[in-house]
């Protein structure tokens, strides 16, 4: 391993916090079993293909991270506290990580390097302290558009406090049963949706556009993952509102972005060119090949420009 800044996702220790609560997450979606009831059943899938996107897909990843549209602020800190209280994470960490992971994609800069295998890419890195997670002055440097926002700055330590006060209301409304299904059953399945994007997105499906990394579009990750698998999409126009590209490249999280654009509630939503050429020998003519791909100095370094490029730049 020989990277430019294998420090970055060397693993030191056990990450135990990590461990605990996916641990207590899975045991107690496994004890849902025992208290089911089908209006808890279809409310819990509800809030995975509907809550989930828009809380997830549209909040953290496409209009925190990538900048892929424009919300007035009060829908866009709705959106993200959605998905900090559906248990995405902590929102300034997630989108660093991801911008990280579009900068070192499939290297060992990579936080979750798919050359490191399935397990690893999936849910593996989590068990794991890496050096990048643990300097907060290293990551922050990935979100300057982000890390003077005293909400997120809140939302950021305290997303833990919101996904568990979020289970509170499932009480009252319909007991232990909704506890476990809308509240545990549902993070569950959404962890392992999102995290398909992170493995199976990058091992196995087709290429649209040939990349040096091994993005690829997965069809059953893009309808389950409301278009989150149209990786190989993604990774050629990052900052591109829509992630299919194709009509049968089903992309919800698209969808809901255009409802949100019709009422007036989203602007400046960032699309890709619309005759789409399927380049064979890669996408030089993008202007964020060159921030994505080369030069990659090391990560010690401030990379200010290159983030605020990752989420400004107009898509060709």
């Amino acid at each position: 391993m020989n990277s430019t800044s294998d420090q970055a996702t060397s693993i030191r220790r056990l990450h135990i916090p990590n461990i605990f609560w996916l641990s207590l997450a899975h045991a107690l979606a496994l004890v849902a079993v025992f208290h089911f009831s089908s209006s808890a059943l279809w409310l819990c899938l509800g809030a995975v293909f509907v809550l989930s996107p828009l809380g997830i897909n549209l909040g953290y990843h496409r209009l925190l991270t990538h900048r892929s549209l424009k919300t007035p602020k009060w829908l866009e800190y709705t959106l993200v506290t959605l998905g900090a209280a559906l248990g995405g994470g902590p929102p300034l960490q997630w989108v660093a990580e991801h911008r990280l992971h579009h900068r070192y994609s499939d290297s060992v800069s990579d936080p979750h390097d798919a050359g490191r295998g399935f397990w690893y890419s999936h849910v593996g890195h989590l068990f794991f302290h890496k050096d990048f997670e643990d300097q907060q002055e290293l990551w922050m440097s990935y979100i300057p558009d982000l890390s003077g926002d005293s909400y997120y700055r809140f939302l950021n330590r305290y997303w833990i406090a919101f996904a568990v006060l979020a289970t509170v209301p499932l009480y009252f409304w319909g007991g232990f049963s909704y506890v476990l299904w809308i509240g545990f059953v549902r993070v569950v399945l959404m962890l392992h949706l999102t995290w398909f994007v992170n493995s199976a997105s990058h091992l196995w499906g087709f290429e649209s556009f040939k990349r040096p990394n091994g993005s690829k579009n997965c069809w059953w990750v893009g309808l389950l993952a409301a278009g989150e698998g149209w990786h190989n999409n993604h990774h050629a126009y990052p900052t591109s509102a829509a992630h299919g590209r194709r009509w049968w490249e089903v992309d919800s999280t698209y969808y809901m972005i255009c409802v949100l654009e019709r009422l007036g509630l989203a602007k400046n939503v960032q699309r890709p060119m619309k005759k789409i050429t399927y380049l064979q020998s890669g996408t030089e003519n993008s202007p964020l090949t060159s921030v994505f791909i080369n030069p990659k100095p090391p990560l010690s370094v401030p990379v200010k420009a290159v983030s605020e490029i990752a989420v400004t730049s107009n898509v060709p």
